[in-house]
């Protein structure tokens, strides 16, 4: 099969959307379908301020990948948009590869090419609901009501449900969306799955990556690490954790707090923590490669969560899977995904419950190897070669429905 890809999100730029689209691409094409990723292009800037590892560009990809001219959006700067006059060049790359079903997996510019070729071509379109846009967009829209972003963000994915033969939810909670959308169509339950090889360890790399973070974070040796993994973005909720952290020390004064990613937030939470006399207990890595990932999960004492808007939530699978214990609070995709206390502890929105649950872990060593090997199990559920061939099926679904309707 032939399969496009539609994105406004994808490398070097890094989010949930980015890896689920690389993910599935990346396993399609080991099953001998042909994939091509419609995305942007972006600035050699953002190139190397992310890290952007050549060994894998563009050209090395197992899949094809065509990027659209773009240019940066006001409001985000790690964020970019395509001109509407791209669409002559997207329309001949399309022709070029003939696609048999289109999978649109963003709601912008780039999402909305995708779905204009699939309907003068009469192609049939699969669409993932990756995104809460009524609540990611006032953080970014500041200059508007919240009522407005809301009301925006809905119409926005209302669009998209409304065009789409297939529609795919990561979780049960964005179905339920779909049908508080006032959109009555099924909807197909499919998280993104994680590669066994980012899960892959090497004790060699291992002392690499160890040696690294000694020599940015000296402090931070022979502590009890609680570990945050993602996009720094006012979002995700973390001032939460300097609170957490400070009830923490209360009875764990080695315990401190590690911050592994990068984001427009990075340098404001980095003063705070200054502001807070939390300097030599906080600490942040920056952008670091998804394969080395896999050594601060294993490096922690406990995995901390406290975003409320995620809809999925792959870090803490890939905590679980590496056999680190997760504290998380439990609202949209988190509550999907840890469903109670499976792997860690899944608390409320309170600061006292969330530290409670974090020290109970650093003082209970038979408590912690139990909740380890519970993770692990928990988080197989998650391996992409068992979902992929899930998303086929959705495919098919999708061409199946685009045949009855020219029937």
């Amino acid at each position: 099969m032939k399969i496009a890809m539609f994105t406004d999100a994808f490398f070097p730029r890094i989010n949930g959307v980015s890896v689920s689209v690389k993910s599935y691409a990346q396993e399609l094409t080991k099953l001998g379908h042909q994939v091509c990723v419609v995305c942007l292009e972006y600035s050699q800037e953002q190139q190397r301020s992310s890290f952007f590892d050549e060994k894998e560009s563009d050209s090395s990809s197992p899949f094809k990948i065509v990027r659209i001219p773009s240019f940066p959006l006001v409001f985000s700067k790690e964020d970019r948009m395509v001109r509407l006059s791209t669409w002559h060049f997207v329309k001949k790359q399309m022709e070029l590869f003939a696609p048999d079903v289109i999978h649109i997996n963003s709601e912008w510019t780039v999402g909305y090419l995708g779905s204009l070729y699939a309907r003068k071509k009469k192609i049939p379109v699969v669409f993932t609901f990756h995104t809460m846009w009524e609540d990611y967009l006032a953080n970014y829209i500041t200059f508007l009501p919240s009522f407005t972003t809301k009301k925006i963000g809905v119409d926005v994915v209302k669009y998209y449900l409304k065009k789409s033969d297939v529609i795919i939810a990561p979780t049960k909670r964005i179905a339920k969306v779909v049908e508080r959308y006032g959109i009555h169509k099924d909807v197909q339950i499919l998280p993104t799955g994680i590669p066994d090889e980012k899960m892959k360890y090497s004790v060699l790399r291992s002392f690499s990556v160890l040696s690294h973070l000694k020599n940015k974070c000296p402090n931070i040796m022979g502590k009890k690490i609680l570990l945050f993994v993602g996009r720094i973005v006012k979002e995700k909720n973390l001032l939460f954790l300097f609170d957490v952290l400070k009830k923490v020390q209360e009875n764990h004064k080695k315990a401190v707090l590690l911050f592994v990613g990068n984001g427009p937030y990075l340098e404001e939470l980095r003063q705070t923590a200054v502001e807070r006399g939390l300097e030599n207990s906080v600490f942040f890595t920056g952008y670091i490669p998804p394969d080395d990932l896999v050594y601060f999960y294993r490096l922690a004492s406990v995995f901390v969560f406290p975003s409320k808007t995620e809809t999925q939530g792959l870090v803490t699978v890939e905590a679980m899977i590496s056999g680190l214990p997760v504290v998380a609070i439990g609202e949209l995709g988190t509550k999907d995904v840890m469903q109670g206390d499976n792997g860690g502890f899944m608390t409320g929105d309170n600061i006292e419950e969330f530290a409670g649950k974090v020290s109970l872990l650093l003082s209970d060593a038979n408590l912690r190897k139990v909740k380890s090997a519970e993770a692990v199990q928990w988080g197989k559920k998650w391996n992409i070669s068992s979902l992929t061939p899930k998303l086929i099926d959705c495919y098919n679904m999708a061409v199946q429905s685009g045949e009855k309707s020219e029937e």
